[in-house]
């Protein structure tokens, strides 16, 4: 098969989430020669060399800058092709895919860059990228820069990570869904030429361009292409949260928008430059950026760069005081959240009643962080005591949580008792959700504020 052939192959006929323009270029430029290359690595931050321990050399697919992994998504996107480069005008799913595990299970990776300028491509092969992203959002702080375009598929992938930065010339959105069909039978008359279709199964040949797109397969294209679109918009809330609900996503009608556009309809969450968002995460490693839309340097607890012009030396001390004492007020509750994990644990020694292995648990739980809960299950998947005695036990958490007294009397407000309480409190707290990015954290924060003393283990 031909290259132009193969190009062919992709694009016609088939859903592609990609901006109308590129569409438009792919379908009167079907021609060129595709070449295959290594993956496109930024050429002037990092290096894709690792230099083991031993003094040994070892090439990775993606640059690394400080800890911080680079993976730049550039072109048109495809779902298969290895390492189709950005000479070639094309990147593959399955190659970014290859360098987000390697960047995800590398231990000298502490959090990613994703480098965009892509205005989409191939729906097939985009959710899993996206997918992919999400997960790995989970585990390290994972930063989508607009750096030119993220557009169509390539915002579908954007939307997976923790902060979505556009520099402020950047193009975000173009959600949707774009399908096209070549009529080529005026052509084929021109030329003389006569096709005929020989089939077995009525929708064999459904789109073939030898003639004009019957209303019953455009019906049929039509729901596939509004499926797609679905899930698109779907995939898109669920990387943003609250940031763009799908109904938001929808509502765009594939519009794109420029730099401070995006970040005020929720396509990002701040206007900022690749070099800016290397230096926040070098500057602050093992820090997440907020996944509410707050700006880098607000999570730091540091001013932004681009707005220290005009302040004064007592706005910065002012500025620079409260961050500490931000930190200071975190330390503490991270210190009362320990012991009360500790006394959730030393509540538990009673009922091992001398056990070897189960006192070794417990010792190994406090020097690993374990929570009570967890710790209670592996005592009873070794066989150290009955899983009711712990259901028990933890039922008696949830008791004495509920039936906790009020506190904040004199505050003009009440104050949540329930575990669902306290879930909605989460839930509608901004500074909660940065303190603690799952509301099971600060549910069982407050189940151990709680509980009452001396009730565990008595």
């Amino acid at each position: 098969m031909t290259a132009l052939a193969r190009i062919a192959d992709l694009v016609l006929n088939q859903p592609l989430l990609l901006t109308p323009e590129k569409a438009e270029v792919v379908a009167g430029v079907l021609a060129g020669r595709i070449g295959i290359d290594g993956p496109d690595l930024s050429r002037f931050e990092g290096s894709p060399v690792l230099i083991e321990p031993d003094g040994s050399r070892r090439a990775r697919p993606f640059n690394v800058s400080n800890g911080i992994g680079i993976i730049t998504i550039t072109g048109s996107l495809v779902n298969r092709g290895a390492w189709i480069g950005a000479s070639s005008g094309l990147t593959s799913y399955e190659g970014i895919q290859f360098q987000l595990k390697q960047a995800d299970k590398a231990n000298d990776v502490r959090a990613l860059v994703l480098d965009m300028h892509t205005p989409g491509g191939e729906a097939v092969g985009a959710f899993e990228t996206a997918a992919m992203v999400r997960d790995i959002a989970t585990r390290k702080p994972v930063v989508a820069v607009v750096n030119g375009v993220a557009a169509s598929a390539g915002y579908l992938i954007a939307s997976g990570a923790t902060e979505i930065v556009t520099t402020s010339s950047g193009v975000s959105g173009s959600i949707g869904v774009v399908s096209l069909h070549v009529d080529a039978s005026g052509k084929l008359e021109q030329d003389g030429l006569k096709p005929t279709l020989i089939i077995a199964g009525a929708h064999k040949a459904d789109g073939h361009p030898f003639g004009p797109l019957p209303d019953s397969v455009r019906a049929d294209w039509q729901a596939r292409i509004d499926g797609l679109y679905a899930d698109f918009v779907n995939a898109v809330a669920a990387g943003r949260g609250k940031r763009m609900s799908a109904d938001a996503a929808r509502a765009t009608e594939a519009r794109i928008y420029t730099g401070q556009q995006a970040v005020d309809i929720g396509l990002a969450d701040r206007v900022g430059t690749f070099e800016s968002v290397l230096s926040d995460l070098t500057r602050a490693p093992g820090r997440s950026p907020s996944q509410k839309g707050r700006t880098m340097s607000e999570t730091n607890g540091a001013p932004a760069a681009e707005t220290n012009a005009g302040l004064t030396q007592a706005d910065l001390d002012a500025a620079v005081a409260k961050a500490l004492a931000d930190v200071d007020t975190k330390h503490q509750a991270s210190m009362r959240s320990e012991r009360e994990r500790v006394v959730g644990l030393d509540g538990l020694v009673p009922h091992v009643k001398g056990n070897a292995d189960g006192l070794k648990i417990i010792a190994d739980a406090k020097a690993d962080g374990s929570s009570p809960a967890d710790t209670a299950l592996a005592l009873v998947n070794a066989g150290v005591f009955a899983k009711a005695s712990v259901l028990g036990a933890l039922e008696g958490d949830d008791a004495d949580a509920s039936a906790a007294a009020p506190a904040g009397e004199g505050e003009g407000k009440p104050v949540a008792q329930t575990p669902e309480g306290w879930k909605a409190e989460w839930e509608a707290s901004e500074t909660l959700q940065a303190d603690f990015p799952k509301v099971e954290h600060y549910v069982n924060l407050k189940k151990h504020e709680a509980r009452k003393p001396g009730k565990k283990g008595a």
